[in-house]
C-alpha cells in the first residue's frame, strides 16, 4: 500500500521545485523577452505547477514559434545538450533543443506539432494568463487550455496531470 507523503515531505518538494524553477526561469526569461519575436508560453509540468497543481517538475518546458525557436538554439548554442532526443517522435515534432543552464533544463519546442487522428496537427495555445511567480511575469495556458492540450497529448503523465489540474480548476480563476 502506498503511503502518503506528510505535509512536511511536501513542503520539502514545493521548497525544492520552487528553487530550481526560479534559477531556471531568471536565467531563461531576459532571453526569451528580448529574443522572441512571436508570443511564447511555458507549457507542461512547469505550467501545471505555476498555476497550482503538485507536480513534479522535470523541465522547464517553452512553446515558441519556429523562427523563435531558431533564433533561441542560436543564441544559447553553448548551453545546448547536444545528443539529447526527447522521446515519442512518432508523437510529437518540433524545431526542438534542450538546454543546460540549471539544474532544470530547459527545452524550446518551435512549432510543436501533435500527430492525432488528423495526421499531424500544429498545437495551438488559444488562451493564456501571466503568472507572477517570484516577480517573474511567466505566460503560460490557462488552467482549462492546459487541461485540453494534455488531452491532445495522451500519454499516462498528461493524464494524471489533467486529473491533477481539474481537481483544483474551480478554486482558481484562471
Amino acid at each position: 500500500m502506498a503511503e502518503t507523503p506528510s505535509p512536511r515531505v511536501n513542503q520539502s518538494l514545493h521548497a525544492q521545485t520552487q528553487a530550481v524553477l526560479h534559477d531556471a526561469l531568471v536565467i531563461a526569461l531576459p532571453d526569451l523577452q528580448s529574443c522572441c519575436r512571436d508570443p511564447w508560453t511555458v507549457i507542461g509540468s512547469a505550467a501545471a505547477w505555476l498555476v497550482g497543481a503538485e507536480v513534479v517538475v522535470v523541465d522547464l518546458d517553452v512553446l515558441t514559434s519556429v523562427r523563435d525557436a531558431e533564433t533561441l538554439i542560436e543564441h544559447w548554442q553553448a548551453n545546448r545538450v547536444g545528443d539529447y532526443v526527447p522521446a515519442g517522435a512518432d508523437r510529437f515534432r518540433s524545431h526542438f533543443a534542450r538546454f543546460a543552464f540549471s539544474a532544470l533544463p530547459v527545452e524550446v519546442m518551435g512549432g510543436l506539432e501533435v500527430f492525432g487522428t488528423h495526421g499531424w496537427e500544429p498545437l495551438q495555445i488559444d488562451q493564456t494568463i501571466t503568472v507572477d511567480f517570484a516577480d517573474l511575469a511567466i505566460p503560460v495556458p490557462m488552467i482549462a487550455e492546459q487541461i485540453r492540450v494534455l488531452k491532445i497529448f495522451g500519454r499516462p503523465k498528461d493524464l494524471q496531470r489533467v486529473t491533477l489540474l481539474e481537481s483544483i480548476k474551480g478554486s482558481k480563476p484562471c
